[in-house]
């Protein structure tokens, strides 16, 4: 398998940020035009859920793309079940007799609680030589929470399929992002969303949007 090196790309908003920190293309695949593409958010958050396949549906139709929510052909607690891989096959064979030709699948698969020490280290001083000095002047940092921020880094990966009916079902794309300290839902699934259809674009597997589309979503924002 060959890594596609792209440019890195960062979306900071207040303090939390998402960001792709690995990716991998299919060699063997240029470019992939889809028409009809099913979204699957896997979160336990029914409305984060939602908002994240509403707005990716959004995405693919400003590119003149057919996408469909899983929550609108799905169960609510479709994913919070365990499936069977004979689930899965007839839910395939579905897809493919209804004309879709891709899933995009997202789901977190790691979280990590992080501790930064905020910078108070004054410059060397003379007048702090002794061992009593240095312990009163630093003993706070391990008890007093000015001296550092906790916050969480979600991981997740959101990988692009083809359903190729003369092949078996073949990953297109896998991109590894983090999500830093999410405070906001809407911004976090609002910031996602646009990482995701960015890189997808760079590498000529989602269509750009036509010039019109750019103005009448520039217009709405």
């Amino acid at each position: 398998m060959k890594r596609i090196i792209i440019s890195a790309i960062l979306i900071v908003l207040g303090c939390s940020s998402v960001e792709i920190v690995d990716n991998w293309k299919n060699p063997d695949i240029a470019v992939f035009e889809s028409s009809k593409v099913l979204i699957i958010g896997m979160t336990a958050n029914t409305e984060a859920r939602r908002q994240f396949e509403q707005q990716l549906k959004q995405a693919y139709e400003l590119r003149g793309i057919e996408g469909v929510m899983s929550l609108d052909i799905f169960e609510p607690d479709f994913t919070l079940e365990k499936q069977s891989k004979e689930a899965i096959n007839r839910i395939e064979a579905i897809l493919l007799a209804n004309n879709f030709d891709a899933v995009l699948f997202t789901k977190v698969i790691g979280v990590e609680d992080k501790i930064a020490y905020r910078n108070n280290y004054d410059s060397y001083n003379e007048t702090h030589i002794n061992f009593k000095d240095d312990y009163l002047k630093y003993q706070d940092v391990y008890y007093n929470p000015d001296y550092y921020d906790e916050y969480s880094i979600y991981h997740s990966e959101t990988s692009l399929y083809c359903l190729c009916p003369t092949k078996d079902r073949e990953l297109i794309w896998k991109g590894y992002i983090d999500i830093t300290d999410p405070y906001s839902v809407a911004e976090t699934v609002n910031d996602y969303v646009k990482l995701v259809t960015i890189v997808l674009e760079e590498q000529n597997l989602m269509a750009p949007k036509s010039y019109n589309d750019k103005i009448t979503e520039d217009a709405i924002q």
